[in-house]
């Protein structure tokens, strides 16, 4: 009997080890460490192959063991019991292009990953030559999944166009924002996949090294990802002449040292060259002058995941689901109050209203949502009066919002907005690099002026609105310059806050 455990990090927090562990001790039972299908709320989910599909059970614990394995023994319901898998509403409603493996294969077998589609984009890629794979990518639709939504096409091309004796493809896997998880599933639950998307990177620009600089507090991620570099190149996936072309390409894991501004791509570059990470000025742009001053792509790991699909299917495939110019699909993930947290991966244009109440299930504590935090600690509040948004870059910027990585962080009518707002301020004085004055000195003031208007004095509120505007257009990168879209969301669409803090104060 067949028994698949996740082994993904937010399963082993909930007892996956310990789960495992009771399986492997039953008579006739064998235990495959899988990925996750990204339904938090059912963590620890198990399956079990049955002759009609998997037969899941969740959330597991130790002691669950035995009477679900005497209940399918014996063909009982048992009161974990969640049916088919596949049969499952939650996941049958998603598109899932990035994570159509999620759930389904051990991350470390590489014949899993092939017998499930994997390398196809790779071996295409490996047919065309430099300026074909960009085109593919381009005519794609698919613009960077770390926040920016920069079109990946023309960062390509310009490393692709820019001459020099060495190239870089660097990842930027330092996956700091609150409510994402996104990357860490792909590296924990997919390693093949992200690798596949950074080789055909290189081929594509010429690029013969690449780095996935990956956050500290990641060490499942970097252990996954270091197992499955060096299984990919004992295949020949990786290295020198890959699969007998004339193509080579190597990657190393960097493991960052718990800095949120490394998260930022230049800064990222000066912590993989060994100095402290500082954001640097723009031009040069990295794609010109970046890693050691060379030509450098950078993308997410999002980014990466998605180009094997790509490559696979063409570019007209992928851009097929999304509308307007956010095309594609875009993993969201559910966080906060939330009753169904996790992953889930639908194509650009599903609204909030979906996803939250739809997929979600409304707030963990029943209560009614009173605000969305969307795209990470510096994306802006989305009162619940814009639940029908659709999940459109375009949309969200006529909103004064943005999508970023995706990540949605729900709250109810119990949250106190002025403290989010104040939080912003603070959070972005804690993780500030200190290079650029509105940045470093403006959070600080922003602190102290947010609790000025808390206490009720309404001459701040101009002074806080010029200097969100100073942070926003003046800052060099986007810590300080998106600090302002929290903080002004959040004074924009519950006032009312504001002046209960005074009231409460009194």
């Amino acid at each position: 009997m067949k028994v698949h455990v996740p082994r993904d990090s937010a399963a082993k927090a909930l007892g996956a080890d310990q789960v495992a562990s009771a399986f492997a001790k039953l008579d006739g039972v064998e235990v495959i460490r899988n990925s996750s299908r990204g339904m938090v709320w059912l963590e620890p989910f198990v399956e079990f192959d049955t002759p009609n599909g998997r037969a899941g059970y969740g959330p597991v614990t130790a002691k669950d063991v035995q009477s679900i394995f005497k209940s399918h023994s014996s063909n009982a319901k048992h009161k974990l019991s969640v049916g088919l898998v596949e049969d499952l509403e939650w996941l049958k409603k998603q598109e899932r292009l990035t994570f159509a493996r999620a759930g389904i294969t051990d991350p470390l077998s590489l014949s899993d990953y092939i017998a499930h589609g994997g390398f196809e984009g790779l071996k295409t890629a490996l047919k065309k030559s430099g300026a074909e794979i960009v085109k593919q990518v381009s005519d794609s639709g698919l613009r960077g999944r770390g926040g920016a939504a920069f079109p990946t096409g023309i960062k390509w091309k310009t490393v692709l166009d820019t001459a020099a004796d060495q190239k870089y493809v660097c990842c930027n896997a330092d996956e700091g924002d609150s409510g994402t998880f996104a990357d860490r599933m792909v590296m924990e639950g997919d390693p093949f996949m992200l690798i596949e998307g950074m080789t055909i990177a290189g081929i594509a620009t010429g690029a013969t090294k690449g780095f996935v600089y990956i956050r500290s507090e990641y060490p499942d991620a970097v252990a996954v990802m270091k197992e499955a570099i060096a299984i990919a190149v004992n295949a020949n996936w990786l290295g020198p002449n890959i699969q007998g072309t004339d193509k080579s390409f190597s990657l190393v894991v960097r493991t960052g040292a718990g800095a949120y501004i490394c998260g930022e791509e230049t800064a990222m570059l000066d912590s993989l060259e060994g100095k402290r990470g500082m954001v640097r000025f723009k031009p040069p742009l990295p794609a010109i002058e970046g890693l050691f001053g060379k030509p450098t792509v950078i993308n997410n790991v999002l980014s990466f995941a998605a180009v094997p699909f790509i490559l696979a299917k063409g570019g007209e495939a992928y851009k097929n689901y999304g509308l307007g110019r956010s095309r594609g699909t875009l993993p969201f993930q559910l966080a906060g109050n939330i009753k169904q947290g996790g992953l889930v991966e639908k194509a650009f244009g599903i609204t909030l209203r979906e996803l939250v109440e739809g997929f979600g299930g409304g707030t963990a504590s029943g209560r009614r949502v009173r605000a969305m935090q969307v795209g990470g600690p510096l994306g802006a509040y989305v009162p619940a009066s814009d639940l029908d948004l659709a999940m459109d870059y375009e949309a969200f910027a006529a909103k004064g919002a943005m999508v970023g990585h995706g990540g949605i962080v729900v709250f109810d009518d119990t949250v106190d907005m002025a403290e989010q707002a104040r939080f912003a301020m603070e959070f972005c004085a804690i993780e500030s690099c200190g290079k650029c004055t509105p940045c470093r000195i403006g959070a600080v003031r922003g602190i102290e002026v947010v609790d000025r208007i808390a206490d009720g004095d309404a001459s701040a509120l101009p002074i806080l609105a010029d200097l969100c505007n100073t942070m926003k257009f003046g800052s060099l990168c986007a810590l300080g310059g998106f600090t302002p879209y929290p903080v002004m969301s959040a004074l924009t669409h519950f006032p009312d806050d504001f002046s209960r803090a005074k009231e409460a104060a009194e």
